[in-house]
């Protein structure tokens, strides 16, 4: 199946959404770059000290003499040691302030991503992109921001500062500078869509990876190794491909770079030789001038290797931003209502392949409602467009109010079991966590457990069995407490008995409720009010289980298929 990639930001756009995040920090900003400035400015005092030693010297003085000079020196380490740890203190903490804005953004609004647009571009571009992307940026604003900031400004005062001690001093230092900016551009031009496309290719390769791995038994089952390992060295081929394409830009790229630290110091020392020889300028001032021009190869190899940085990064949030700018999907039409109105609903995945036909549906104000059908019948796609997962292809759908939801498949959060049951209600409190497990019958073994609440579950934690993740589950619903609810197959994963036990949750738990129940036993839907049964995405019968039952249709047969394998303990009705 072909993917449709989650989109990726312009440049533009990224960067007025970086100034956006920024704009509340102004004055940390302000004072980052403030302190930064003063330090840097301090140790360019260092290289005119040394110049004055070798005066000194030249002079022939007395060893005394540069006592002051070297004493300078210390002073002026010192101090810019400490101003420059403040200033790239200052710069950090902006940097990790920033980044966890966007990643905040970022979560907030993947969460709330519609699941099938997801599903369309695989889970391994969404995971690329909250994984690899973020630590990109991460590692680029701990070390690339402040590195960065210190580098531009040695740059700028030190060029300065050869102007101060001669014009051309900075006009021979200049000489590098058309080589630099010629690397540069070349390096930018090549190095955005390069590591734009080495992005892309990570997050296809780390889908291949989770479609392979996830489905590893039916891939064994069905004998596909060999095609499923030739997806994922094709993909992991195509990433190292690009990568060794990116070493080997930049291994151009600093071949570039010591052309030019060669010329323009050669033009210093050229200038400086002309210039002491005409008696134009000292010795010592020309050593600093020299030590001025070969201080700047540091700060601006650094700066031009940074790019690398921050083109990754930038490709990186690129990515990120294209997820945050997405449109919030329209909010489905949900008026006060007392009932579900379902109107013309069709849906499909796929174009072209749709999985419900002109479905009319309507659920009264508490009303319980079971729906039954084959596997593939379209029951499960129904439940979750009323509960607001999907969005339908076609039709309407008005729902009274928020919808609470529980499938088959529950996750179990690492952490204590009351942390894990107040996700659905964050001020609960022990009491209320208590009179939810009890309404779904749970707190008998909850209080068992080593802990009691505070028991650590999920990975790593207490293993709870299939039935009890359905209760916790269905009385995180309680705290919850939604006006709707809707169940698919939530006893599918249990056992006979913990299906008993599951079936009397549930009904206490929809008791006054409008509730939806996708049910995997029949048991479930003759205890529901009405019974509603689908067939090819379609609805074909709707009502009472006990009419249905006698009406000879698909519901009795159904019924009769379903009683016939079960025994009687397990079937009241019969």
């Amino acid at each position: 199946m072909s993917r449709e990639l989650l989109p990726v930001a312009t440049a533009a756009r990224t960067r007025a959404v970086l100034f956006d995040l920024v704009r509340p920090h102004r004055a940390l900003a302000l004072g980052g770059f403030a302190v930064m400035v003063v330090a840097t400015s301090i140790g360019l005092l260092t290289q005119p000290l040394l110049g004055s030693i070798v005066d000194l010297v030249d002079a022939g003085e007395p060893a005394a003499a540069i006592t002051a000079p070297v004493l300078a020196l210390v002073v002026v380490a010192v101090t810019q040691g400490g101003a420059m740890t403040l200033g790239l203190a200052l710069v950090s903490r902006l940097g990790e302030t920033v980044l966890a804005r966007l990643r905040e953004r970022f979560v907030d609004r993947a969460m709330r991503l519609p699941l099938e647009q997801v599903e369309r571009a695989g889970s391994g571009d969404l995971t690329a992109r909250v994984t690899g992307d973020v630590s990109l940026i991460a590692e680029a604003v701990r070390v690339a921001l402040p590195e960065m900031a210190r580098s531009g400004l040695a740059i700028v005062l030190t060029l300065g500062a050869l102007a101060i001690l001669d014009w051309r001093f900075l006009l021979a230092a200049l000489v590098s500078v058309p080589v630099q900016w010629h690397t540069a551009r070349w390096y930018v031009r090549h190095a955005g869509p390069l590591y734009a496309r080495q992005r892309v290719a990570g997050g296809a390769q780390q889908q291949q990876l989770l479609d392979t791995i996830g489905g590893a038994t039916t891939v064994r089952a069905f004998r596909l190794e060999a095609g499923h390992t030739a997806r994922v060295a094709e993909r992991s081929t195509t990433a190292v491909d690009l990568t060794m394409r990116g070493v080997n830009l930049v291994l151009r790229f600093y071949s570039r770079l010591h052309i030019a630290e060669y010329a323009g110091l050669a033009a210093v020392l050229v200038a400086g030789f002309f210039m002491v020889r005409s008696g134009a300028a000292s010795i010592g001032t020309a050593t600093a001038a020299a030590l001025y021009f070969h201080s700047l190869f540091a700060p601006v190899n650094t700066a031009l290797v940074l790019i690398d940085d921050a083109q990754s990064a930038g490709a990186a949030m690129a990515r990120l931003v294209g997820v945050v700018d997405l449109p919030e999907p329209a909010a489905l039409d949900r008026p006060a209502a007392p009932r579900i109105e379902v109107s013309g609903l069709g849906h499909a995945y796929d174009e072209g392949r749709p999985v419900l036909h002109d479905v009319d549906l309507t659920i009264g104000a508490g009303e319980r409602v079971a729906l039954v059908g084959a596997s593939g019948a379209g029951k499960t796609t129904l439940a979750k467009l009323i509960a607001g997962i999907h969005r339908p292809s076609n039709g309407t759908i008005a729902v009274p109010g928020e919808v609470g939801m529980v499938t088959q498949d529950v996750h179990v959060f690492a952490g204590p079991l009351a942390d894990d049951l107040r996700l659905a209600r964050p001020d609960a409190t022990d009491a209320d966590l208590r009179e939810a497990l009890t309404r779904v019958d749970a707190l008998t073994w909850a209080e068992t457990l080593p802990e009691g609440l505070a028991t650590v579950v999920g990975e790593g934690g207490h293993r709870l069995t299939a039935t009890q993740i359905q209760q916790l589950a269905l009385a995180r619903l309680i705290l919850a407490d939604p006006p709707v609810a809707v169940l698919d197959e939530a006893t599918a994963e249990a056992g006979s008995a913990g299906a008993r036990v599951l079936e009397k949750a549930i009904e206490t738990t929809v008791e006054g409720r409008t509730a939806l129940i996708v049910a995997h036993r029949l048991t479930q839907a003759a205890a529901t009010d009405r019974v509603v049964v689908m067939d090819g995405g379609r609805i074909v019968e709707s009502g009472p289980h006990d009419e249905l039952r006698s009406s000879g249709g698909r519901y009795a047969s159904l019924w009769a298929a379903w009683s016939g394998v079960r025994p009687t303990s397990e079937n009241p009705l019969e």
